[in-house]
């Protein structure tokens, strides 16, 4: 009988779904070979993949208009069929009017021939009195340069020698070629003239033919594509591909939008001023916008010329001027960021460096496909993590996020910066949200970091000075709910155990709600052994005094052993630990909480471990033996457990107040006999 590691396995998954081996990342070596290769790719076959390219762009212009038709009841290849033809219906008419305009254009050139005679011959007269002016004024200075040199012998004529003969005046006679001029055929004629236009015909037809047939295998496509790249991950390739096609689809309606709006709007103005082909500049306003940057401004070079050679004077190529100027601003500066958002999710910068680049590979088609083509580049490099680098480099999301900017910022020495993000942050945000989700995660990085060694004790000091500076600058500050990013889901998972059981873990209201009990004992705020809990510790106390408690703070070596007996425990009636890391056993916490309960006798002891992973919170055994009242993971948590024990407090006080009142009533009433 064979023995059971002898017995063969066969597989019984199809190839395609078979598990794939682990394979190890690409080196940078090879990331850069395969780069330069596609590059190379792109530019050396780029007749054949820019007609490639624009049909499945286009695609995703007519997607929409295919979809409007087929819930129409229209059939997919008539539906398709349709969508091209309303496109190429929409060039033709366009190409009509703009050969109408340009040819009624032509026919009023004439009309104007006096006035830009006039303005040319001013113009001339300008340029000629100016250059004249200053040629002769740069002669007389160099003529007061220096005294006039007499000729010298050498630049004096030289009479001819005897034996030397005189040329001659007569001229020689000029050689006459006759030649034959040979007849044009009508091929040769057709092709001088048709020549030209074969070209761009032939891309164009190329691409319509493409984008029919895009469009009638969509579906097909996408599936080869999720079968080729993604089968492994079905989940993340049809999410990219869907967030592709969805961005994409965005960007083209939106701009072909905005772009039609601009020809509108300088059409419009155009007309008003008294500008020939209004109609005409308008058309080609929208249509050279396409064109990044400088499509705007190119489409204003013809109308300045035009107004400032058909006006009497030069207001109208200023208002025209002002016209285009003024409007491209609103659009690119105003309405675009409005209409858009982050619907692209392209950097400025990734687009400037887009357009140069795919300028330079592709030419003037390139630069018109620069801004698609870099947001395609950007959705694979959020959803393929080898290409997760195209994301960080051109993509509009921060680089670092808020915890990591706040811990480059303070690891750098720059409290400042580090400030003026939770100015920003505060607009949206409450202070205590802000010192959760920002800067005690922050820390909780500088702490791990001081745990593996990486940073000095003189780094670990001024990270702990940075924090404690940034707290005192936003004491001025309130914590205020800004907007609705309450923290319900905190409220809903609320432990079910009772607050003052040993052990009990609480989950906190809202912060706005917290409000601190007037007249009650005050809270010392005790910092936990590792390099920077003091500075935690600052966060809560700073939040404890906005909302009206009387707040004591001392160091973890305030409440060792030897020291404890001269803490100052007057009106102490809460203690609350500060831990960014446990650090090792936590055995050394039933001590200290047994050292405090024997210092201050009574009192309620609140244990916050600001890691909120941290495997202590979830050991119900070792959080009853440390013996604390309350455990907490974040600064509202602690704040709520606090104002929740000043209030029983408060209520016990008041009950004892009026039992004695009461007492003493009784005592006063006189007992009748």
């Amino acid at each position: 009988m064979p023995r059971e590691r002898d017995v063969p396995t066969v597989s019984i998954l199809p190839p395609h779904q078979a598990t794939p081996s682990a394979r190890p990342p690409p080196t940078v070596i090879t990331v850069v070979i395969v780069g330069a290769g596609v590059i190379c790719a792109l530019y050396f076959a780029s007749e054949v993949l820019i007609p490639i390219t624009l049909a499945i762009l286009l695609c995703f212009v007519l997607s929409p208009l295919m979809e409007l038709l087929r819930r129409v009841w229209v059939p997919r290849i008539a539906a398709a069929l349709l969508a091209v033809l309303i496109a190429i219906g929409i060039i033709v008419i366009l190409a009509g009017v703009i050969g109408t305009q340009i040819a009624e254009l032509a026919g009023k050139v004439p009309q104007y021939q006096s006035t830009i005679e006039t303005k040319v011959e001013t113009l001339q007269r300008l340029l000629r009195t100016n250059v004249s002016g200053r040629f002769s004024g740069l002669l007389g200075k160099l003529e007061n340069a220096g005294p006039p040199q007499q000729p010298s012998q050498a630049q004096a004529p030289r009479a001819p020698s005897p034996g030397t003969q005189q040329p001659s005046n007569e001229q020689k006679p000029v050689p006459v070629i006759i030649t034959q001029t040979p007849t044009t055929s009508a091929l040769e004629i057709s092709r001088s003239v048709l020549g030209p236009v074969i070209g761009p015909l032939a891309t164009l037809g190329i691409i319509l033919v493409v984008a029919v047939f895009a469009l009638l295998q969509k579906e097909d496509l996408r599936d080869r594509l999720i079968r080729l790249f993604g089968s492994g991950d079905l989940h993340r390739t049809t999410a990219a591909m869907d967030d592709a096609g969805r961005r994409l689809t965005r960007y083209f309606i939106t701009q072909l939008g905005l772009n039609c709006g601009f020809g509108v709007i300088v059409g419009t103005g155009l007309l008003l001023i008294g500008v020939p082909g209004a109609l005409l500049w308008g058309i080609l306003g929208a249509l050279l916008r396409f064109v990044p940057y400088i499509g705007s401004y190119v489409a204003a070079v013809l109308p300045v010329l035009l107004a400032a050679a058909v006006g009497t004077g030069w207001s109208m190529a200023l208002w025209t001027i002002v016209l285009y100027v003024a409007t491209e601003l609103v659009m690119g500066n105003v309405v675009e960021p409005t209409v858009y958002g982050h619907s692209t999710g392209l950097s400025p910068f990734s687009v400037v460096i887009a357009a140069i680049f795919w300028t330079w590979l592709w030419g003037p088609i390139g630069l018109i496909l620069s801004t698609p083509l870099t947001l395609c580049l950007v959705v694979l490099g959020r959803h393929i993590e080898q290409l997760e680098f195209l994301d960080v480099m051109l993509g509009d999301q921060p680089a670092l996020t808020p915890v990591e900017n706040f811990y480059q910022r303070i690891l750098a020495g720059d409290p400042d910066e580090a400030e003026e993000q939770a100015e920003r942050y505060l607009t949206e945000r409450s202070l205590g949200e802000y010192y959760d989700e920002v800067a005690l995660e922050g820390l909780q990085l500088a702490a791990a970091d001081a745990n593996r060694g990486v940073l000095t004790p003189q780094q670990v000091e001024q990270i702990d000075l940075a924090v404690k500076e940034l707290v005192h600058d936003l004491a001025v500050r309130d914590d205020v709910e800004r907007s609705s990013h309450r923290r319900d889901a905190d409220a809903d998972e609320m432990e079910d155990e009772a607050p003052d059981e040993p052990g009990g873990s609480r989950r906190g209201d809202p912060v706005t709600e917290n409000r601190w009990p007037g007249g009650q004992a005050s809270v010392l705020c005790v910092a936990g052994r590792g390099p920077l809990d003091e500075a935690a510790s600052a966060m809560f106390a700073h939040l404890l005094r906005l909302h009206g408690a009387d707040v004591g703070l001392v160091s973890h070596a305030a409440v060792s052993r030897a020291r404890i007996g001269a803490l100052e425990t007057r009106d102490v009636g809460l203690v609350c630990l500060s831990y960014l890391d446990i650090n090792g056993s936590p055995a050394h916490l039933r001590f200290l909480v047994r050292r405090i309960r024997e210092r201050l006798p009574g009192v309620s002891v609140i244990i916050g471990f600001w890691a909120a992973d941290d495997p202590f919170l979830r050991n119900q055994a070792a959080r009853r033996e440390a013996g604390a009242d309350y455990y907490v993971s974040t600064l509202q948590e602690a704040l709520s457990a606090c104002v929740e024990v000043a209030s029983k407090t408060a209520e016990i006080a008041s009950g004892v107040e009026q039992d004695g009142a009461r007492g003493a009533d009784v005592r006063r009433t006189p007992v009748n006999g």
